[in-house]
């Protein structure tokens, strides 16, 4: 009988469910083992290699099977004995394939939207060195708590350069965005990404990704005519997302659609945990659809106890029918 997708949440490992887990990474030949930079911590998860054709979309800089585990950590520097992780953003226009007839001119960071995905852990000092190359003026504010004169509020002109230099906390997933006006405008066009602050203990190991939740309004009317995951519309609908049975997927989600109210996400034949703002350590509830306003963000970790490919979308048909659709292909463990 299968097993049901909760119950391969353990809280603490058995022997035998360790060394369950030890062989089959091993007879994994083509399985890559990926985990957080962190020293000493036993995060870390099978990934499953990727079939072939896939890669970034036509004139596109990025690839978005890649985004899902892109994590930036930055660079670990030590000053005045205190160590301080330090990131660099640059900010830019350049097209972006939306589909195979429409470009859309993006404000982005680091050539990719969503930006990249920094990580930190709780109480570290980070660094954020921000050089906005556009012709526009843009900026960097960070959810989460910090002093006023890191907020991002004030906008950095062409050719200039901001550090924002602040505590990472508390933990949790924390969105950052532009916040020059029309605010509307500089995120719509792309200028926005997750920052992630990592608990001092981590979390249980688990297969770690990112989903990001956008809009584009391509003529200009304060509409979305299109919407993506991880910034190009069906891309995962097109390139599934290959998953392991049985394995924990975490799962940090974030909607930066502008323009519509809210959105749901919906995942098909499961049930995901809920970690609302990853600000807890256990989960508070389960669901296959949860609501959320823009800039609103959760973990949600869930398995697939059955092999085959499944979708997720929101729930809002019109808009997963304009390009926010994805599925997640399930093979055996």
């Amino acid at each position: 009988m299968a097993k049901q997708p909760f119950a391969k949440f353990p809280t603490a490992w058995s022997r035998r469910q360790f060394l369950g887990w030890g062989a089959g990474g091993v007879g994994a030949v083509a399985a890559a083992v990926v985990g957080s930079t962190w020293v000493g911590r036993s995060q870390a998860a099978r990934i499953p290699p990727l079939p072939e054709g896939y890669g970034p979309p036509t004139d596109n800089s990025f690839d978005p099977i890649a985004l899902l585990r892109d994590f930036d950590y930055g660079t670990l520097k030590s000053e005045n004995g205190r160590p301080v992780r330090e990131f660099e953003v640059t900010a830019n226009s350049s097209p972006l394939q939306l589909n195979s007839a429409i470009t859309f001119m993006s404000w982005n960071l680091n050539g990719r939207v969503p930006g990249p995905t920094m990580r930190a852990k709780a109480g570290e000092r980070v660094r954020i060195i921000f050089h906005n190359q556009d012709g526009h003026s843009h900026s960097m504010h960070f959810h989460g708590i910090h002093p006023a004169e890191m907020d991002g509020v004030q906008p950095i002109r062409h050719g200039q350069t901001m550090v924002y230099e602040f505590e990472a906390g508390p933990f949790g997933v924390h969105p950052y965005h532009c916040h020059v006006a029309p605010v509307t405008r500089h995120i719509s066009k792309g200028l926005y990404g997750l920052f992630i602050v990592d608990p001092p203990e981590g979390r249980p190991p688990a297969d770690e990704m990112v989903l990001v939740m956008g809009g584009f309004d391509i003529n200009n009317d304060e509409h979305n005519e299109l919407y993506a995951f991880n910034g190009v519309p069906n891309y995962y609908r097109d390139h599934p997302i290959p998953i392991y049975q049985n394995q924990r997927v975490r799962l940090y989600l974030l909607n930066m659609i502008e323009f519509d109210v809210a959105v749901t996400f919906h995942i098909h034949a499961n049930l995901f945990q809920i970690f609302p703002t990853g600000r807890t350590l256990t989960p508070t509830g389960d669901s296959d659809v949860i609501t959320m306003g823009t800039a609103e963000r959760h973990i949600l970790e869930f398995a697939y106890p059955y092999p085959g490919q499944y979708m997720f979308h929101p729930h809002q048909d019109a808009i997963a029918e304009h390009g926010c659709m994805g599925l997640f292909d399930v093979l055996p463990a």
